[in-house]
This record gives structure tokens, sequence and C-alpha cells, in this order.
């Protein structure tokens, strides 16, 4: 019977332990989640410093190759996902490098296009951030990417899937216009993590801002 005090008290200490153990994971968890001011601060527009000419008022140059770039992106808003060739694929992926990005990571279940449950806090700030204000009006690449498992064919319809289901998403859930939002599939060519093709990671979406709401309103 003396002994008993002693065992309820040690019992006592290994559950505090394990709750604690388990609290301590969850936050971690949660702190891994994206916020909507990083979204903001990521896919904000570079601001374009103004140049003034001899006449009177504000004047900006005209660049040649942004004119060209913007009249190709018109052309991809109300695509069909499925309806954009390898060229224009590989385009996209081109100008894409010098935007503003953020792969968000957002995973998926094996072999579906079902957004991960673990996901949805960072596609509800993503759809957050995309009805700000400040990144409202923007056209935005939503591209689909899968891991290295199984076929091109089957990797190329998934990731496309993929994206249209970030794209249907945050249109139902946050009213952004679907004109707004221009979804890709890279399949598995573009590995996040090519040492670990089969990895987590490489089942994604990456978002990037294609032109602020100036370019996208004329």
């Amino acid at each position: 019977m003396s002994k008993n005090p002693g065992r309820r008290s040690l019992v006592a200490i290994l559950s505090l332990l394990t709750i604690g153990a388990a609290f301590s994971t969850g936050v971690a968890k949660a702190a891994d989640d994206v916020t909507e001011d990083q979204i903001l601060r990521a896919l904000a527009p570079a601001k374009k410093p103004l140049t003034r000419g001899l006449s009177a008022g504000p004047q900006t140059e005209t660049d040649p190759a942004a004119a060209a770039e913007g009249r190709f992106v018109q052309t991809l808003r109300n695509r069909p996902t499925r309806s954009l060739s390898l060229t224009e694929r590989e385009e996209i992926a081109t100008i894409v490098k010098d935007k503003p990005k953020i792969d968000l990571e957002i995973n998926f279940d094996y072999n579906s296009a079902d957004i991960g449950a673990k996901s949805l806090p960072s596609v509800q700030a993503l759809g957050r951030a995309l009805s700000n204000p400040d990144l409202k009006g923007s056209t935005f690449i939503v591209a689909g990417h899968t891991d290295a498992v199984g076929s091109e064919t089957f990797n190329q319809d998934l990731s496309e899937r993929r994206a249209d289901s970030i794209k249907r998403f945050l249109v139902d859930k946050f009213g952004i216009a679907g004109t707004d939002l221009v979804t890709v599939g890279y399949g598995k060519t573009k590995l996040k993590d090519p040492a670990h093709p089969t990895a987590e990671v490489n089942r994604r979406v990456q978002v990037v801002n294609m032109e602020n709401k100036a370019t996208a309103s004329k």
C-alpha cells in the first residue's frame, strides 16, 4: 500500500510528459502553415519607377518584351487546363522565373487531386491573400506538380486535375474570378526534390503573380 502513491505520481508525471510532447508537436505543425501575410509579401509585384520626360506628367517606358508577355498572358485567360500545349506550358515556365511566386507545398493525397487535410489552412490563407485589395485583380498562374511515381501521361493528367482543384476551391470558397486564375500542369517534369522523386513535397502547387492590377485591367 505504501508504494501506490509513488506509482501514481510516476504515472501522472509520464502522462504530463506525453501530453506536453503531443502539444509541442501540434504547435510545430501549425507553425509550418503559411500565413496570409507571407503570401501577400511573396506575391506582391515589384513597383516600377516612373520616368519623367520633357512633357509634363510622369511617363513609363514601353518594353516590347513586356508587352508581348502581357499579350501572351491574355491568351491564357479562360483557357481550360488541358488545352495548353507543351510549348505554351514551357513558355509559362520561362516567364514565371522572374515573377513574384510562392511554393505553398499544397500536398495532395496519393494519386489524388483531393487537397490534403493538413494543407487546407495554407489554401485558405491563399484565398484570403488573393482576395486582398493589394493582389485582387492580378492574373495568377496555378501550377500543379506530381511526384515521379507512374507514367508521364498519368502524372500530366493528375497535375492538371490538382491545379483545377485549387482553382475550384478559390473560386467556390473565396469568390475569386476564374478568369484571374490560369491553371497549368507539369506532371513529374519539374520535381521540387529531384534527389527524392517520390517524396511528398513534389506533390504540390506553385502560385505565381503574372501581372499587377494595372496591367491586368488593360
